[in-house]
Formats: C-alpha cells, structure tokens, sequence
C-alpha cells in the first residue's frame, strides 16, 4: 500500500495506473462503515484509493476540529488489510496552500438541514470532495448514507460541474444495539452511549407509524420529538421529514422521503436517518 502526502506525488502514481479507480474519501478515525465503501470500492474498481484529511473549511469556530479523533497509525494499518492500493493522507497546507480563495456552493440543497445547523459546513465538504476527484480523478467515488444530505450534495454538485465520475451511496452500517457508526461515537462515555439509542429508536418509531399506514408528515416529526424529548440527556437540533431528492419539508409522505435528525446527546451531535417508501 502506498501513503502519498502529497497531490504531485499522488498524481505522479494515479497516471501510472490503468483501469478504474475508486476513491472513499475520509476523515480517518475509520470504523467498519469505512470498511464497507472500501469493500464496495474492491467489487466494482480495478485500484481504491482512500484519502484521510481532517478537513478545516467545514468546521465552523467552536466545533470538534481541534479534538476530531485521529489516529493516523490505527487507520493505515486497517487499509492495509484491507488492501487498498493508495492512501492520499495530506496536510492542511497542502489542499489550501497560502492565498488559497476559491470556494464551492452547491446552494439551496445546503441551506437546510446540516447547513442550517452549521451554515459554512458544506461549503467547505464540497470544495474539498472537488479537489479530491479532480486529484484522484477517479471512475467512482463512495460515501456512507448516514451523511444522507451529503451524499445528495455531491450528486448534485457532480451533476451541475459535470463532473465525470460516479457517485456510490452506500448503506449505513450500525453497531448491534442499532446506533449508526460514527467517528464521533468515541465521544460517548458512560451514560451517554446509552442514551444516544433514542436517534435510532425514534427513527424505527417513524418506519412503525408509517409501515402502519400514517402519511401526515408533521405527526411523524411530532412522535419522533416525543420520544426524544423523554431522554433527559438528549437535546434535539432537528427532526425532519423531507423529500428524499430535493430536501423540502412534507406535509404528506407520498413519495420516498429521508427521516433525519441532529441530536446533541451530552456534548456529542449526532445525525441519523432512514428513507421511507410508499
């Protein structure tokens, strides 16, 4: 497996090769969701690459930046085994060297939701996933479900600039007791892991109301609030019941809609969602 800190020096390789290739980009601190888009990449790309850079532009002052779990040893060990061909693991500088100003808005789709929540953060998720593919220049390139806006962010970015690759959602994957994987989760402690159960509760809570034949959108959200608000270590930022493509609140769920939520369990925020189909 071949480490590459740099964008010449991973240029210098990404020309040397032939066939597809797959790109998983991540923050590190990887855990079996990572795993599976890695695996993903193997059955469908001739080369995986994987990227690993704690990503400055889309944390906004007074979030995890300085803290975000990193455990650069821990994660390269882990690709390796799962034989992945190149690890792009640059430094801040080198993705925005001095005098760096150039951005990308997606717009309206990051305006809600994430982007409500953390109004720089998706400025900042699709500037660096362009640079990523304009560098690696890869056939398909894979990303988690539970980053559900995210996900729809990309396909939309690669759509409008495009952008000649394809976008791979994938599952989220979660730990037996239901909580979906997350770098974060090493932020749980004690009573707080327990407690963080009430997303994926709340989110099974709406697929039972709904599998049972309710469409109001609002009693869906006012259950999954309910719920919640039971946990006294939960705080809610948001419950929404949205259309799976352009984001906009519903009223009636009489298409494919994404149920999706940020909650702050401790000091510790959290997303989660599932799509429901009528």
């Amino acid at each position: 497996m071949d480490v590459f800190r740099t964008i010449a020096d991973l240029r210098t390789w990404r020309r040397a090769q032939t066939g597809d290739v797959g790109l998983v980009p991540t923050m590190g601190y990887l855990h079996e969701g990572h795993r599976s888009l890695v695996r993903a990449a193997h059955t469908s790309d001739d080369r995986t690459v994987v990227s690993i850079f704690v990503n400055p532009t889309q944390f906004a002052p007074g979030e995890d930046l300085a803290r975000y779990p990193r455990d650069e040893a821990r994660d390269l060990a882990l690709l390796d085994a799962e034989r992945v061909d190149a690890v792009f693991a640059p430094n801040a500088g080198e993705i925005y060297p001095d005098g760096y100003c150039t951005y990308v808005d997606v717009g309206r789709l990051t305006a809600r939701l994430e982007g409500a929540s953390r109004p720089a953060h998706f400025r900042g998720v699709t500037t660096v996933v362009l640079k990523l593919l304009h560098i690696v220049q890869p056939r398909r390139v894979y990303f988690g479900q539970k980053d559900a806006q995210q996900l729809a962010v990309v396909r939309t970015l690669v759509r409008d600039l495009d952008v000649d690759v394809e976008v791979v959602g994938r599952p989220i994957v979660r730990e037996a007791d239901g909580l979906a994987l997350s770098s974060r989760n090493v932020y749980l402690c004690g009573d707080d892991r327990a407690a963080a159960l009430v997303l994926s509760r709340s989110l099974a809570l709406a697929a039972e109301l709904f599998d049972a034949g309710e469409r109001d959108a609002g009693v869906l959200r006012a259950r999954m609030r309910s719920l919640i608000a039971a946990e006294p270590r939960a705080e809610i930022d948001y419950i929404s019941v949205a259309d799976a493509e352009t984001l906009d609140e519903l009223e009636v769920v009489a298409a494919p809609a994404l149920v999706s939520l940020a909650v702050r369990i401790g000091g510790t925020r959290l997303i989660d969602n599932t799509v429901l189909t009528p």
